[in-house]
């Protein structure tokens, strides 16, 4: 069984030697990435809309958009499967067709959804890896964008055409595109795993970096 975490021992050995120094460097690009040239204008009136990202584990994708302004609150869980397969004991399995996501509700007067994506793919997901996020490795890591209307399908197509146009990356993305029919909300102790838990291992390895490079990328966003 695939897990969010490594053993503990495994990671201690690995600092000893000096072995994860790399993990510390952004997982997506080395930079924050363009703002999307498509992209819905901001709201005139105040509301709330949902997103749904997959990037890998799930508590470092909500840690990071638990950060974002006009980002009002998340949810770790599970999409892509059905309902009576999303359990953590089932999905880390890898063979239940979810992968770990997080919903948003979100303000759209406060931030769109194209700044969302962005946000996304310049600090929360390497979009060339496939089924796996740095040492996390199954379907259930896969990178995904599960779409929730016609608009965000638009806007989020003609992003991940805008970078592979732009040949950021050295591989070819493998972000999937696809429609939000469900989302299952993650078992009590996954919320908020990485703000709860700081200083474990795994999250100061691979989740601090990610605030890290939120706050300085993207200051006019990051909110505490």
């Amino acid at each position: 069984m695939s897990a969010c975490r490594p053993s503990l021992r495994t990671l201690a050995a690995a600092l000893a030697l000096g072995l994860l120094g790399a993990c510390a460097l952004p997982p997506a690009a080395a930079a924050k990435l363009p703002a999307p040239t498509v992209d819905a204008p901001h709201a005139t009136t105040h509301g709330e809309q949902v997103a749904v990202f997959a990037g890998g584990c799930f508590w470092g994708v909500q840690a990071v958009f638990e950060h974002v302004k006009g980002v009002h609150k998340t949810w770790a869980g599970y999409s892509g499967g059905s309902a009576a397969t999303a359990r953590y004991d089932l999905v880390s399995t890898g063979d239940t067709g979810h992968a770990e996501s997080v919903k948003l509700l979100f303000d759209p007067a406060e931030v769109s959804y194209g700044q969302l994506l962005q946000v996304f793919f310049s600090v929360a997901t390497n979009p060339t890896e496939l089924n796996r996020q740095g040492p996390d490795s199954g379907t259930q890591y896969r990178s995904v964008i599960f779409y929730a209307n016609p608009e965000q399908q638009r806007i989020a197509g003609a992003y991940l055409a805008q970078l592979g146009k732009a040949g950021i990356y050295a591989a070819p993305i493998v972000t999937q595109l696809a429609p939000l029919t469900a989302f299952y909300p993650a078992e009590g102790w996954h919320q908020d795993y990485a703000s709860r838990h700081p200083h474990e291992p795994y999250i100061a390895i691979y989740d601090a970096p990610k605030l890290a490079n939120l706050r300085l990328w993207f200051p006019a966003l990051y909110t505490r």
